[in-house]
């Protein structure tokens, strides 16, 4: 070999420079083939673990050790360079060196290069995760709202992470789209016009401002407003009458006082007139129990509501309830529903004092009374008016060391109050009270007496007083014309048994 020329510290530049470029071109200057070809190989090796990219990058063990390689290549061709012989490419040192710091462009636009790459994986998987949030919505769609719920909830923490974590994504310019879809989705119980039903999903979509920011949602921010107030009139004014008042107006007191300035919030008030309205027109359809007790409910409802809605119906609905309570007093009586009648009507005579029809109401409680123990007092209504001519005298006289009520019914209805004998007492049977009751001397028995027109008449005597209770009797019998009628009403205690009247 000839001997080394002398040191050339440029062309030693340029073979470090070239070998900075990654492919070992600085060796191949100096014509050191072996040791390019390992520098094209760890560029090789790099690029397999580079590509295709990956949204996390190239790993920083291989960059961290491709640069290191690539420093020492570029100071040991720097040191080969230094004392390179005449075996080095004839290619002017100056030129050599310009070379390799032009060629310096190929790292850095391999680079740069790999940052385009590296964006489009970026926004792909960031795509993939749109596609799966709405892949979520999609599935969820197929449920009812209870049960998908916490799917929504999942996809819509997804779109806010987009939004959010990566505002300048294709992916987060795609979310308000997909927001549309979703708003579509859970809103679909409204589109089906299941009013009730559409409640909740609603609501919860006017919570969604909450998690996602306004300025991506736009106008959906305010799309389930009007919906919402739609949903809760038609769902309320549904429920009228059928659902037990929650004490907060249901779904209308809901509207009230979430949208109190609505055009749905304007028609509350008409809605409830009218279905007191229609439900009065109804009293006469032979189930005015069931209709009272929609009134009953309408009227709970209303009270609920926020002022001045309930002060306004107060009244309406009040009258209503009156007027059902009589129509399903006399209506059980019909039915032969004694018990429920007597209670139906006494509590009306006892709620309306001043009610036209209270009288009335009383008389048919009292035949009601005497129907629960004698069903045949029930077999018609009492006479609203007593009948004209001659009466007949019936005293009632008491035995019982306790005051008794006589209820009775017939062409005329009525009850009255025997007081006490403070000197009597009970009979060991009835076949002894039967012989002695009011019967024994120098006693004076308290007594009442009624004018009764002839008929046939239904009596029931119910024992009142501190004392122990007695079991009532009712017994039936006919008044004449012409004859004076007596009753003595004594009480039977048999040893071991109750008392009876």
């Amino acid at each position: 070999m000839p001997p080394p020329g002398p040191a050339d510290p440029v062309r030693a530049l340029a073979a470090a420079l070239l070998n900075l470029c990654g492919l070992g071109l600085g060796y191949a200057l100096l014509r050191r083939w072996l040791p390019a070809l390992g520098c094209v190989a760890a560029t090789v090796a790099l690029l397999l673990v580079a590509l295709p990219a990956d949204p996390d990058g190239v790993p920083a063990w291989a960059l961290a050790g491709y640069g290191v390689l690539l420093l020492l290549a570029a100071l040991d061709g720097a040191r080969r360079g230094l004392r390179a012989g005449p075996a080095a490419l004839p290619l002017r040192p100056v030129l050599a060196a310009a070379l390799g710091l032009a060629l310096l462009v190929v790292p850095a636009g391999g680079a740069y290069a790999y940052d385009g790459l590296r964006d489009d994986a970026v926004e792909d998987m960031l795509l993939d995760r749109l596609a799966a949030a709405d892949a979520l919505v999609e599935r969820a769609a197929r449920e009812d709202f209870g049960r998908a719920e916490p799917t929504y909830r999942s996809a819509l923490a997804r779109y806010r992470a987009l939004t959010e974590d990566h505002p300048g994504s294709r992916a987060a310019h795609r979310v308000h789209d997909s927001l549309g879809a979703y708003y579509r989705a859970v809103a679909a119980p409204y589109r089906g016009k299941d009013r009730c039903a559409a409640v909740a999903p609603l609501e919860h979509l006017r919570t969604v401002p909450d998690t996602i920011d306004r300025s991506v949602l736009g106008a959906l921010a305010a799309w389930p407003d009007t919906r919402l107030a739609t949903a809760l009139l038609d769902c309320g004014t549904g429920k009228l009458g059928t659902a037990e008042s929650d004490g907060k107006g249901g779904e209308l007191g809901e509207l009230l006082r979430t949208f109190p300035q609505s055009a749905q919030a304007d028609r509350v008030e008409p809605a409830l007139r009218a279905a007191v309205t229609r439900r009065t027109d109804g009293l006469d359809s032979g189930a005015p129990c069931t209709v009272t007790g929609e009134l009953r409910r309408i009227g709970d409802t209303a009270k609920a509501l926020p002022d001045p809605v309930p002060g306004r119906l107060r009244a309406p609905v009040a009258a209503a309830v009156r007027d059902g309570t009589y129509a399903c007093g006399m209506d059980e009586f019909g039915d032969g529903k004694f018990g429920a009648a007597r209670r139906t009507l006494a509590g009306f005579a006892t709620a309306y004092r001043d009610d036209a029809r209270r009288d009335r109401a009383r008389q048919v409680a009292t035949a009601a009374e005497i129907a629960e123990v004698r069903p045949a007092a029930g077999d018609r209504l009492p006479r609203a008016h007593a009948p004209g001519g001659a009466r007949m005298e019936l005293v009632v006289s008491n035995d019982g060391p306790d005051p008794v009520e006589i209820l009775y019914t017939g062409p005329v209805t009525g009850r009255l109050t025997v007081g006490g004998c403070g000197s009597c007492s009970t009979y060991p049977s009835e076949a002894a009270g039967r012989s002695k009751a009011c019967k024994a001397s120098g006693r004076t028995y308290p007594k009442r007496t009624l004018r009764l027109p002839a008929g046939t008449y239904h009596f029931l005597h119910r024992p009142g007083g501190s004392g122990p209770a007695a079991r009532s009797r009712a017994a039936g019998g006919s008044i004449q014309p012409g004859y004076t009628y007596t009753q003595c009403s004594y009480v039977v205690r048999a040893p071991g048994l109750g008392a009876d009247l």
